[in-house]
């Protein structure tokens, strides 16, 4: 059966490693897929960074945004992974989401979408970390985007009122599995939770 993934969780919860991981045990497990085309990966903070080094009328309304460290509209976040979608995937693809959708309504939009592709059965991971774990990892990690506090609690604060009802929206909606992992492991610990919860057959 085709994987639909949606990796979710804080800001530092590992979530981009833990789905490179998979994508990697999928690549492993099926060699038999086309080549290059066995896993479509949806991360879509690169997408966005081009976008922002853009001089068109639209980057630069984000760039603002960007630069006073508020939250980018859902309307452009949707546009960044369905782009992806309509441009990449092929009937014959594995398909995981890191780190999006990031609220509510992208989550609906997101459902449509899948059901629009006959995705039968996506799994959600959720990968819960505290907020003083993520702050650690942030702080410790030192990229560009994390080496001021205020703008990290920013992010997180954003989880907190944004993201975790489009969490809780996956928990509760009968189309999606739902898997919550302790993030507070070690890389190997959380991945072989997930393979455990998942029950991805080798």
């Amino acid at each position: 059966m085709l994987q639909t993934i949606i990796f979710i969780g804080r800001s530092g919860c590992g979530k981009g490693t833990q789905a490179e991981l998979f994508k990697n045990r999928i690549r492993k497990f099926e060699p038999d897929l086309p080549a290059g085309r066995q896993v479509l990966y949806v991360e879509t903070g690169e997408h966005f960074r081009r976008f922002l080094r853009g001089e068109n009328f639209s980057a630069k309304l984000s760039k603002k945004i960007y630069e006073v460290d508020e939250r980018q509209p859902d309307f452009l976040a949707c546009y960044m992974w369905s782009h992806i979608l309509l441009s990449e995937l092929d009937a014959d693809m594995h398909l995981v989401f890191d780190g999006a959708p990031r609220a509510l309504d992208e989550a609906e939009i997101l459902t449509s979408a899948l059901k629009f592709y006959g995705r039968d059965k996506p799994a959600v991971i959720y990968i819960n970390v505290s907020r003083e774990w993520s702050e650690k990892r942030l702080l410790a990690r030192g990229r560009a985007d994390d080496v001021n506090l205020s703008r990290i609690d920013k992010r997180l604060d954003w989880f907190d009122k944004d993201v975790m009802p489009a969490v809780e929206y996956f928990r509760a909606n009968p189309y999606y599995r739902f898997f919550e992992i302790n993030g507070e492991q070690t890389i190997e610990e959380v991945h072989a939770e997930i393979i455990a919860s998942h029950d991805y057959s080798a």
